[in-house]
This record gives C-alpha cells, structure tokens and sequence, in this order.
C-alpha cells in the first residue's frame, strides 16, 4: 500500500491512499496518531477512507511528513562509500544528525543551491518511516509504518576551514532535502527486519549510484536504537538510513544548476527534483561562507 501527504488546490493538506495503477487516490479520514500505528495490524481499514477518487493529476504531492515530525539522518553505513572515501575499516558506530523541517523539498520541487556551499552533493538513501514509539518493542523496524525515497543533498566543503565536519553547514540547509514521492507500507517489504531493495541515483540520465539496502553496516533495527536512545523517536519522524558509492565527492562531478536527480528505489518509486541556480549572498553575510570567493 501506498500512502501519500498532499496538497489539493485549495491549499488544504492531508493523506491519501495512492492507487498507481488508476492514477487516482482517496483521502485519509482518521487522524494518522490514530491510522499510522494500527496500519501494521489493519491494513487499510485503520485509514478510515474517505468514499469517492481524487485523480492524481489534481494533487500537489508534498513530503511524506506528518507536521510536527523530526527528520533524522545517520552517516558511515555503506563500505563502498567509505573504501572509496579512503577508509579501509568499516566505524564502530554510525553518527547522527538531525535536518529542520526547512530542509525538506517535495517531490517535483526544486532543490536550493546554497550560496555558501561551492560543493553541493547527492546521496540517495533509504528513509525509514515511523509508526509507533519503539518502547520496549524487541525489533525496532516492526514499528515502522513502512519507508520512503529520500536524497541528502550535502555541501561537501562544510568543515574544511575548521579542519573538522560541520554537520549543521552540511546537512541541515534549507530546500535542500527531498523526500517522497510517497510512503510504502512495510508490508510490502516483508515485515520487520532489514529490507533488501536496490538503490539508484541518476544526474541528467547518467546512473550514478547503484546498490541494495543488504549492503548497509548497520541494519535498519540498529539504527533505530542508536537514534531512539538519544532521542525517542515518534509516529512520523523520518530516519535517512546512508547513502551507498558514487557520490561527487569521489570523483568531483558535484551536482551544478539545473541538473536534474532522479532518486530511485525499487517497491517505491523515483523522486525527481531539479536544482536550482546557485544563490548569492550579499557582502555582508559573508560570515563563515564555504567554497571561497567567485
């Protein structure tokens, strides 16, 4: 089941049951604290549909995120990124870090080159979904709603007048984190337990990521409990799992204005975004600007 955050052309916000097939969908009436945990159980019945089909072609898709929702990211969870990257051994842990709601861009929309970055960077990662507080649930991923296509689009130059990373310049810029087009159930991914999908990342047609999500360091279940014991995750709240090789930093192939990224994952679907020109800041905001002077 495929289940989606839209935007009709009103303006109003809410979820729906896609049907790919017909192009259409069904709006959700139960509110999702009540729908998303008891979907595991229920299937479409907790949704609490709505009579009626709304076709596709008159809804906004918007990020899968419930309002109020954390976006999550962890780092270091593929040994090809990082042999590529010259790190021979794989962590002993993954890190973490979190993305404001400000990062998030839709499905279609534009990706924001930021004016202090001279590096920006794709990634395409598996997103976890969650359903229900994990509490003392012994497999953190059967309290999963399902998951999601996400790109974490980096400024890879964060950090290097430091010497050291700088996660925040990095990873929490604004428009720069697309997420979507929708939400598959975790159903369709067998259950709870790690989820064995592939992975792609095309630029302008050229395929530059490929692997499958068996490939991962730390499965699905630990990175759940490594982001739950610092900060206890909520229905909603998204988890970017880490991105596999190809990505520009190896080979200085950034992503550059009016690219176009397909981000794409096999039983949910492709996330097509653009990017737009590369902004530019006045004098005076200068401040701790990455990449040099153009």
């Amino acid at each position: 089941m495929k289940l989606a955050r839209v935007r009709n052309a009103d303006g109003d916000g809410f979820w729906v049951r896609i049907d790919e097939a017909a192009q259409n969908a069904r709006r959700v009436r139960a509110p999702f604290s009540l729908w998303a945990p008891a979907v595991a159980q229920h299937g479409e019945a907790a949704l609490d549909l709505l009579a009626g089909c709304l076709p596709l072609a008159t809804l906004q898709l918007c990020p899968p995120v419930q309002p109020g929702a954390r976006v999550f990211g962890v780092g270091m969870n593929y040994l090809t990124h990082l042999t590529r990257l010259g790190r021979k051994q794989p962590p002993p842990h993954t890190i973490a870090y979190i993305k404001p709601s400000s990062a998030l861009v839709p499905p279609g929309g534009e990706i924001q080159y930021p004016a202090i970055t001279a590096q920006l960077d794709y990634e395409v990662e598996l997103v976890a979904v969650v359903a229900r507080a994990l509490g003392d649930e012994p497999q953190a991923s059967a309290c999963l709603l399902g998951y999601t296509v996400g790109n974490d689009i980096s400024a890879r130059d964060a950090g290097k007048q430091l010497g050291s990373l700088d996660l925040f310049t990095q990873k929490a810029l604004d428009r720069t984190a697309p997420v979507g087009p929708w939400v598959t159930t975790l159903d369709e991914f067998g259950g709870a337990g790690q989820p064995r999908v592939a992975v792609r990342l095309s630029i302008n047609g050229e395929q530059r990521q490929h692997d499958c999500t068996d490939q991962m360091i730390f499965p699905v279940d630990e990175l759940l409990n490594y982001v739950d014991a610092r900060i206890a995750l909520q229905p909603g709240d998204l988890v970017f799992t880490g991105s596999t090789c190809g990505v520009g930093l190896e080979d200085g192939r950034f992503l550059q204005p009016g690219d176009v990224v397909e981000a794409e994952i096999e039983k949910i679907g492709v996330l097509r975004n653009t990017i737009g020109p590369r902004r530019i800041l006045a004098p005076q905001r200068m401040i701790g600007r990455l990449g040099g002077q153009d």
